[in-house]
């Protein structure tokens, strides 16, 4: 029996071609696990008027982990389209099987590691080693929406704060309401990980970037849980920062920054420009991380124009898969991995068409197989 059991998820698109790297590599590096297939993506709504079926949550909860490559996602009337024509017209709606994942399994930590690997030319500066906690079940991502508004709500809320009398004029069907849900326990946890993770690894400081000049209650939350966090991690210097100021100090001062944490949508942003500053979506992996259970994914989407041309870089899903390996206690196994990756980027021997090459994207793959 193995010694652990991965939850196998493809998706869509190149996310196909990439976990066939994917799989190149696991291979190489021996990792004692079974891959089990995993239905999930754009077909299962097309067809059966679901993302992620009812059956692929009970398979992953017999699982130690996922590992997953790409998704599409649709606004709702494009989604409502795509339906097998015996599905239409049932109110079925669709909704990001990664974002429940993330909700159901509550994989509230999204670790984002961004770090300049030498001999790319993609890096902006070759000294950045950012790292991104994105709290990932809350914020403007929960879920918390309305269209039409409904007058009751629009009642009630005016007890509260008069100032959504200024919309009265609008019709219900014409206004759109989505809540930002942050709560003490979430803030308290993404916060309390990015310290954790800080110590860990010997980064002096942890930047938490919101917007407490504007969005008074909820990022004034955030800031309030993580100056009583800081205080339990005297070595490590706590930086406030707006997001908007963040963005142009990142690009200005990058090395200035190791540690930083946010919420869901405001880490959504933040850690895609960071991963820019490395390379891109080719370079970025992602953790959806809980107490439990953990998937684990490259940022980038399914690119279906690229799908089964093996042409995109498999760095970002190779780096998932070393984030796996990490959060699985295998850590020399990573360590090799990340060495390996490394060793391939320097030699610029391999490169896709990203990295301004012709290598495939199993090319790449095998190329960095070869040096573990």
């Amino acid at each position: 029996m193995s010694k652990y059991r991965i939850a196998w998820m493809p998706g869509d698109g190149v996310g196909v071609d990439v976990m066939d790297a994917a799989q190149i590599v696991l291979d190489a590096i021996k990792l004692d696990a079974e891959y089990i297939p995993a239905d999930i993506g754009w077909e299962f709504w097309c067809n059966e008027g679901d993302p992620l079926p009812e059956r692929t949550i009970a398979l992953l909860e017999d699982c130690t982990c996922g590992l997953f490559g790409a998704i599409t996602s649709k606004p709702t009337d494009e989604a409502e389209l795509e339906l097998a024509p015996e599905l239409k017209g049932k109110g079925l709606s669709y909704r990001s099987p990664i974002v429940r994942l993330r909700q159901h399994f509550d994989l509230y930590t999204n670790l984002r590691p961004c770090k300049a690997y030498p001999g790319s030319s993609l890096n902006y500066r070759d000294d950045i080693d950012i790292v991104v906690f994105r709290e990932n079940t809350e914020g403007l991502y929960s879920g918390v929406e309305f269209h039409p508004f409904p007058q009751e709500l629009r009642e009630m809320m005016k007890q509260f704060n008069p100032a959504i009398g200024r919309f009265d004029s609008i019709p219900g069907d014409e206004l759109a309401v989505s809540l930002r849900v942050i709560t003490n326990r979430g803030a308290h946890r993404i916060i309390r990980q990015a310290f954790e993770y800080a110590k860990r690894f010997g980064y002096p400081t942890v930047t938490l970037v919101e917007k407490p000049n504007v969005l008074r209650e909820t990022s004034g939350l955030m800031i309030r849980e993580a100056r009583k966090v800081a205080s339990d991690y005297t070595d490590i210097e706590l930086w406030e920062t707006n997001i908007d100021a963040q963005m142009m100090w990142l690009l200005k001062n990058p090395d200035n920054y190791g540690v930083l944490v946010t919420s869901n949508m405001f880490g959504d942003i933040l850690s895609d420009l960071s991963a820019q500053l490395v390379g891109g979506l080719g370079f970025a992996s992602s953790g959806n991380i809980g107490d439990k259970f953990a998937v684990f994914e490259p940022a980038h989407g399914s690119a279906p124009k690229y799908a089964g041309q093996y042409k995109v870089n498999p760095i970002a899903m190779l780096l998932a898969v070393k984030l796996m390996l990490d959060w699985l206690g295998e850590i020399d196994m990573a360590q090799s991995l990340e060495d390996a990756i490394a060793k391939v980027i320097a030699e610029g021997e391999i490169r896709t068409y990203d990295m301004g090459g012709e290598s495939t994207t199993l090319e790449m793959a095998h190329a960095i197989a070869s040096k573990l």
